[in-house]
């Protein structure tokens, strides 16, 4: 058990593959609240939450899972895609939640929030996107007779420089600037927790390999569902929040966004860089607590 979020730590196998999830009951014992879950981002794990959790907590069953290929889930040499961890999260939902959740996520997890929540209703109450992604969009800024090249490119770095760009990259002292360089805000949060949590999953053995294949995943069409047909499918209330200081995707997105789902409320976080809900926890409980209350 983690002192400091409450969070109890378990394994379970989705297609035969250990995933790694913590969760910890809501302190209200007569609580009638829908559970929340917590899906983190790109390189980050279950703990990214540790200044969301307590507070969550305190009136509602809060879970937070690792994606396959991050945190302490197992690291496959596969095919990574939204595809793949849409369904694991629709898997851990049949098997240990069973009722209508409230899927909270931050940058590659906020996209698996929207369209796990899209393509499985019956598991979603409501959906909070922190720096939601749209790879189309960005595939998109690509003129199409270049995207072949593009690809055929991509493909040449990976298989070339991906293995030794990693390990350059989890190293503590890249991952502190990068961290401080360009995702937060607010650099006193950037402390040696926070390296540790993202450090120490890019030293299991396997990590490497998993990070090459996530790399040519990403460079292939079929990566990622639409969101943008995600959103206009969506059934259930949906909050975007957006750091304003957001440094790896433009806040401006979530005007964009926003016009695809019909039941959406847009708040920009003055300030906040990318991992809003890390960089300020307070500032981003208030208002999801609030939203859940409307």
């Amino acid at each position: 058990m983690s002192k400091a979020t409450g969070l109890q730590y378990r394994d379970w196998y989705f297609r035969g593959w250990r995933s790694h999830y913590g969760f910890v009951r809501s302190h209200n014992g007569e609580n009638t609240k829908p559970p929340i879950l917590l899906i983190h981002g790109f390189g980050a794990a279950i703990d990214h939450w540790r200044g969301n959790i307590p507070e969550l907590a305190k009136n509602h069953t809060v879970y937070a899972i690792d994606l396959l290929g991050f945190g302490n889930s197992e690291k496959p040499p596969t095919r990574y895609s939204f595809y793949l961890w849409v369904e694991q999260v629709f898997e851990f939902w049949r098997k240990f939640v069973k009722v209508p959740m409230v899927i909270i996520g931050n940058s590659i997890g906020s996209l698996v929030s929207a369209i796990a929540a899209s393509h499985h209703p019956e598991m979603a109450a409501g959906v909070v996107t922190i720096s939601l992604p749209d790879i189309d969009a960005f595939n998109a800024l690509v003129p199409k007779a270049l995207q072949p090249i593009e690809r055929t490119v991509k493909a040449i770095v990976s298989a070339v420089l991906v293995k030794p760009l990693f390990n350059l990259v989890r190293q503590p002292f890249t991952i502190r600037l990068v961290l401080k360089g360009i995702v937060y805000g607010d650099l006193r949060r950037v402390d040696a927790q926070l390296v540790e949590i993202i450090a120490k999953p890019a030293r299991d053995r396997q990590a490497a390999e998993a990070f090459l294949r996530l790399n040519r995943s990403l460079n292939q069409p079929n990566y990622s569902p639409s969101l943008t047909q995600a959103l206009e499918q969506l059934q259930v209330p949906l909050l975007i929040l957006w750091g304003s200081g957001d440094r790896l995707i433009p806040p401006s997105e979530g005007k964009r966004l926003v016009k695809y789902a019909p039941n959406t409320t847009l708040i920009y976080l003055e300030g906040l860089g990318h991992c809003a809900h890390d960089d300020h926890p307070e500032r981003v409980n208030h208002e999801i607590l609030n939203w859940l209350e409307i």
